[in-house]
C-alpha cells in the first residue's frame, strides 16, 4: 500500500512538471510575454510569434518522451514494467 501511494505521488509529480513547463511555454512565453521575445528573431521569426505557432507545439512533444522515459524508469524502480 505504501509502494503503491509513493509510486502514484512521484506520477503525479511528473505530471505537474510536465504540466509547469508546458503551461509557462504556451502561456507564458505565447501570450504573457509574447512583446519583449517578439525583440529577439531566430530566422527572420519573432521569438514570441514561433512561441505561440509552433513552441508549445515542440516542448509538448518533447515532454511526450521526456515523460515517457522517467515513467519507465519508475515502472522499474517499483516493478510494476509492462513486459
Amino acid at each position: 500500500m505504501e509502494s503503491e501511494n509513493s509510486y502514484w505521488a512521484e506520477n503525479l509529480r511528473l505530471i505537474l512538471i510536465c504540466l509547469a513547463i508546458w503551461f509557462v511555454v504556451s502561456f507564458g512565453f505565447g501570450i504573457l510575454l509574447v512583446e519583449p521575445l517578439n525583440e529577439i528573431r531566430i530566422g527572420g521569426y519573432k521569438l514570441g510569434f514561433w512561441f505561440a505557432q509552433q513552441g508549445s507545439i515542440y516542448v509538448f512533444v518533447a515532454l511526450i518522451f521526456w515523460y515517457t522515459s522517467k515513467m519507465n524508469k519508475l515502472d522499474k524502480k517499483y516493478k510494476v514494467e509492462e513486459k
